[in-house]
């Protein structure tokens, strides 16, 4: 039985965590030599234009993840130090509270289609809603695949919204996209769509196009962190910072990007549409007044216990993260096996990051343990190499100095020393 509870990951060399992965993961030899090496450049020139080179992401693997009774390690693909490990270890707390729990709606995508010079919008959309039916055999004719999937398109909404140019009918076709993120289904549904609006009601249609707001489309998740683990001032402070973040937009911004460098960090991975998601995660925190996207609160019993809930439109077919073989491995890794789990786990990601970033503030402060790991990174672009790294960046956490000069003065010492 897999068991993603590991001690000690960080101290293995990274051929013992690639080879942990691969046997916890099931991956071939030849999906390891994949990982090991750029993908070929004839490829990456299929998938974007005008390719002159690949920039590098270094991917890590956040372990200790339980999610509705199942074990994930959870591949992150990430320049910033500390949100692997952070997400870690809150997922080992969390583990001690019984896990997470996560679950995701019905993959419901939107397409809306605008409609415009309408003299009578309110008699325009009456006439859409009568014609619902032959609109979704229309749309349902560009994809019979998705059709006889179980996708699809589900329902119309159609809202009069009005504008300095006169009133708009926003049509909303309401589609099921089954494992995909949707965006090429919904746009090509939009498009077959929109002349037919146009006989039906008169009007002139200009944009037809998917939202990011994907608000039928949410992922949901939930966890306990024991005082026993944490202590209850901690919970206090956890606690305080939440309603810090609930209050006030400026606080919430920061708040919900910490939340936002976890799930990015996994559809990164995937290969999957992070600015999509990201747009969606702030439209959807904007509603009511920017609020954080989680919730915090203590249970009877004094337990810390954390929710969250947020629109995730994230696929495991089509796009890049059907033809780019790391992303293909990564979602082996994962272990999802469709789009309603792979939002799950992204949910409980944003959830771990949140806890161990509010936890920090709450406590010892964000920079110890993030400046620790940042050390490194100075003491790299100070000229540091192989264990001097490792020297360079201890010695200056230790003197609360984490700067190039101070990377670059410890270097010449060390060398001076070696001669």
């Amino acid at each position: 039985m897999k068991n993603s509870r590991v001690s000690g990951f960080y101290n293995k060399t990274v051929d013992e965590r690639i080879s942990w992965v691969k046997d916890f993961s099931d991956l071939s030899q030849e999906e390891i030599n994949t990982l090991k090496n750029s993908i070929p450049v004839d490829l990456a020139n299929r998938m974007i234009e005008n390719v002159i080179y690949l920039m590098d992401f270094p991917v890590g693997i956040a372990t200790n993840f339980l999610i509705n009774g199942k074990d994930y390690i959870i591949p992150m693909a990430i320049e910033e130090p500390s949100v692997v490990a952070a997400a870690s270890n809150a997922a080992k707390i969390a583990r001690a509270g019984g896990g997470f729990k996560a679950l995701a709606s019905e993959p419901l995508m939107i397409g809306q289609i605008q409609v415009v010079k309408l003299k009578d919008p309110f008699s325009a959309k009456f006439k859409i809603l009568e014609n619902k039916e032959n609109l979704m055999k229309i749309a349902n004719e560009q994809d019979p695949v998705l059709v006889n999937l179980g996708g699809g398109c589900k329902n119309i909404d159609v809202r009069v919204l009005d504008s300095n140019l006169g009133p708009m009918v926003i049509v909303h076709l309401i589609v099921d996209v089954r494992d995909a993120m949707g965006a090429n289904a919904v746009n090509t549904m939009a498009e077959a769509v929109a002349p037919y609006l146009e006989s039906i009601t008169g009007g002139k249609v200009y944009l037809r196009i998917l939202s990011n707001l994907a608000t039928l489309r949410l992922a949901r998740a939930w966890a306990k962190f024991p005082k026993s683990e944490i202590s209850e001032a901690t919970v206090d402070g956890i606690i305080y910072a939440y309603e810090f973040a609930r209050i006030d937009p400026y606080r919430a911004t920061t708040h919900n990007k910490g939340i936002m460098n976890g799930i990015d960090a996994v559809i990164l991975a995937t290969a999957n549409d992070w600015r999509a998601v990201e747009a969606g995660a702030h439209a959807y925190a904007s509603l009511n007044g920017y609020q954080s996207l989680s919730k915090w609160e203590k249970d009877e019993n004094g337990d810390l216990i954390g929710t969250i809930e947020l629109p995730l439109a994230v696929g495991t077919v089509g796009g890049a993260s059907s033809s780019h073989p790391k992303a293909k491995i990564a979602r082996k890794i994962l272990g999802v096996n469709d789009a309603k789990e792979f939002a799950s786990v992204l949910a409980a990601v944003g959830l771990a990051q949140n806890f161990a970033a509010i936890r920090a503030l709450a406590t010892e402060g964000i920079q110890k343990g993030h400046m620790s790991l940042h050390a490194r990174n100075i003491a790299i672009m100070a000229g540091a190499q192989g264990d001097m790294i490792d020297r360079v960046a201890e010695e200056m956490v230790k003197e609360g100095k984490v700067r190039l000069d101070k990377a670059k003065e410890i270097i010449d010492k060390l060398k001076m020393g070696n001669q």
